[in-house]
């Protein structure tokens, strides 16, 4: 059996013979294809939900109902994405959101309104499907690129997420003012096909045998303690929490900051969401193609405290369309650095543990870093309706100025690049 797994990994290896990058990007393609299609179904009932309730309350309920099955469910996914086949897993994905999407369509057809429980139902499977399919791009692409490309392609994978946030909100808005739902939501099915379709010809590198007995808490388990043993990323994955906790409250309620506190339109906030993503492509640019640096750490904790001053800001400002355009700008100045923390966090991760327990490993920080959301969120809407919606930008700030401070005041993390590469660079 051993003989067979360590065959399968030479077979494969991106660093041999065989034309990784033709391989890798066609994977990326048909990432993008299906991402582009999920995120348009996702922000038109983010904007559906905005038009027919405008409340803070229905928005953070929402986003609590999409977070919730990533909480409960992230810690037990691992032992199946490092176990069972890959493509099935991710072709399974978009299966379950295209068949709700055909289930909403049919009763979009006979009604002319969907109820918010039917609305938040859809949210809750469509969580379900995409719990945990991250953790399984997360845990390909080390697989599929060589070692010392690894930031870099995190860099461009994180141009593709913004690629795909840029199209996104624009095209949700326009779609939503444009067509009944019902027929927006269809672009679910569409993914589907063409994301099912790339897949049956990419080839990816399976690191354990298929055969292998899944044990959930088991294998959960001996995850936590992997995690844990690594006592460097193990902190920065906690100070991810705490960062998520003060951050998530605020971005989920970001288009009634539009709204309701500049007096903004939809379309304006779509344009808010562009412009972030926007920026965040031009960073993930940045990352893609210059983002080899020898020590990410300090890099890190620039960006966090840059997104937290320029988040924090921008709940400062005067509640007036004259101060729109400072708002649109500061979000462009945190998107910007947004990929740099993302990107190289994510390299650091996947560098830091074997193939075989990645699945495992980065399900469990996943869960982690999105356990703080949802309870953020049970507070985002009292708050929000006591505070303003504009105080709860204020709170995100400074928790991500509370991150960059804790990352470098502790030795262990922020030293934690420099031992990583050392020890790397031994294993070469």
């Amino acid at each position: 059996m051993e003989n067979k797994k360590e065959e399968i990994k030479r077979e494969h290896s991106p660093t041999g013979k065989s034309p990784w990058r033709k391989n890798f990007y066609l994977f990326l393609i048909g990432q993008l294809l299906t991402g582009v299609t999920s995120m348009v179904v996702q922000y038109a009932i983010i904007w559906y939900l905005t038009l027919e309730s405008g409340k803070e309350s229905v928005l953070a309920i929402a986003t609590l109902i999409g977070m919730i099955p990533m909480v409960i469910l992230s810690p037990f996914v691992g032992p199946f994405i490092d176990r069972v086949n890959k493509k099935v897993l991710l072709i399974s994905y978009d299966a379950i959101a295209a068949i709700v999407a055909l289930g909403l369509f049919v009763y979009g057809v006979t009604h002319s309104v969907y109820p918010l429980w039917l609305v938040f139902i859809t949210i809750g499977i469509r969580a379900v499907a995409q719990t945990a399919q991250m953790p399984t791009v997360q845990s390909i692409i080390p697989t599929m690129v060589p070692e010392d490309e690894i930031t870099r392609i995190n860099g461009q994978f994180g141009m593709m997420q913004s690629l795909v946030y840029i199209l996104s909100p624009a095209l949700g808005a326009w779609m939503v003012a444009a067509f009944p739902i019902h027929w927006v939501i269809l672009l679910d099915v569409i993914g589907f096909i063409l994301g099912a379709g790339m897949l049956l010809l990419v080839k990816i590198p399976e690191v354990l045998s298929l055969g292998e007995k899944i044990q959930v808490l088991a294998d959960t388990k001996e995850a936590f303690k992997i995690l844990y043993a690594n006592k460097g990323i193990w902190k920065i994955t906690l100070i991810g929490t705490l960062f998520m906790l003060l951050f998530m409250p605020g971005i989920s309620l970001y288009p009634l900051v539009t709204t309701k506190y500049f007096g903004g339109t939809i379309v304006d906030a779509g344009w808010v969401e562009v412009i972030y993503a926007g920026a965040m492509l031009l960073g993930g640019f940045f990352v893609g193609f210059f983002g080899n640096v020898k020590n990410r750490m300090p890099w890190i904790i620039m960006a966090y405290l840059v997104v937290g001053l320029t988040i924090g800001f921008s709940g400062l400002l005067p509640g007036t369309m004259d101060s729109f355009g400072i708002f649109l700008f500061l979000n462009l100045l945190a998107g910007l650095v947004s990929p740099v923390f993302n990107s190289m966090n994510m390299a650091m991760t996947q560098q830091s543990f074997e193939p075989q327990y990645l699945g495992r490993v980065m399900s469990l920080v996943s869960a982690l870093m999105g356990l703080a959301g949802p309870v953020g969120l049970v507070f985002a809407a009292p708050l929000a309706g006591w505070l303003g919606v504009q105080n709860m930008l204020v709170i995100a700030g400074i928790g991500g100025v509370v991150a960059a401070f804790l990352l470098w005041v502790i030795p262990q993390v922020r030293n934690y690049d420099k031992v990583l590469q050392k020890r790397l660079n031994l294993e070469k």
